[in-house]
């Protein structure tokens, strides 16, 4: 890695406190002799009152519950409850810190997205386009689904690209550093709705809205003010966030 890239990247985790990442990562090699294979999806959660690890790697499980003072969640990422995670007292909540697997990352992120509301904040490394179409702003080819879901419910901001050569050996993608904080006041909107709502538009990028949401409000009886002859890309998140509101406040016919 390039010495200014290590400057930065060493720079960013020490103002984010995610040094507790680096410090897991050099006890596992120590436990077990070598780090941690880069295809075991391993996490480590920071909570106010500890440091955890969740992998699904049996044999490194066993390992790692020996080390005092670690909590290690054995399991699917997928099917954990991350909000059961969080302190039951208190108002202690989750840091989660992870380098995702890039061919699972957007599952990932819609299941913590459930347990936002517990999390202090999370910062991960993604491929660079997954990052790109998180942070997205509406207008843009990346804009979409994923950044009309997240960015209701998090402030997204890109802190790092990773190139290939930073990794040995190197990948064939371009990496970047995420952090995702929780809106402390996000609208108050069904996660479903608004997934069924983006879904809908984002259907046919290429297409009108009124070939495809239009048609969704009109079979709901929904008569909103709401500018149909735009492609799904041109409408800002707020703009889908009140018309999510007006649909949940419409009776069904």
């Amino acid at each position: 890695m390039q010495p200014d890239l290590v400057t930065s990247y060493a720079g960013m985790l020490l103002a984010l406190a995610a040094t507790v990442a680096l410090t897991v990562v050099a006890s596992l090699a120590k436990l077990t002799g070598s780090a941690p294979d880069w295809r075991t999806r391993l996490h480590a959660l920071w909570t106010l009152d500890g440091i955890g690890v969740l992998t699904d790697d049996d044999l490194l499980a066993a390992r790692l519950r020996r080390t005092p003072g670690l909590e290690v969640v054995e399991g699917d990422v997928l099917e954990v409850d991350f909000a059961a995670l969080a302190p039951a007292a208190g108002t202690g909540k989750l840091r989660v810190v992870g380098n995702l697997p890039y061919n699972i990352s957007t599952p990932i992120l819609f299941h913590l997205l459930e347990a936002a509301d517990r999390i202090e904040d999370q910062h991960f490394m993604l491929q660079k386009e997954v990052v790109a179409r998180m942070a997205a702003g509406a207008g843009g080819k990346d804009y979409g689904r994923l950044s009309v879901m997240l960015q209701w419910r998090y402030e997204i901001e890109s802190l790092l690209d990773v190139p290939p050569e930073a990794f040995d050996p190197p990948p064939r993608v371009n990496s970047a550093v995420v952090r995702m904080t929780p809106r402390a006041e996000p609208a108050a909107i069904a996660p479903a709705l608004l997934r069924e709502i983006v879904t809908s538009a984002f259907s046919q990028r290429r297409k009108l809205l009124r070939h495809t949401l239009g048609r969704w409000l009109g079979e709901r009886g929904v008569e909103a003010p709401f500018d149909t002859q735009r492609r799904a890309e041109e409408v800002p998140v707020e703009e889908y966030l009140r018309l999510a509101a007006l649909v949940a406040a419409t009776p069904r016919g």
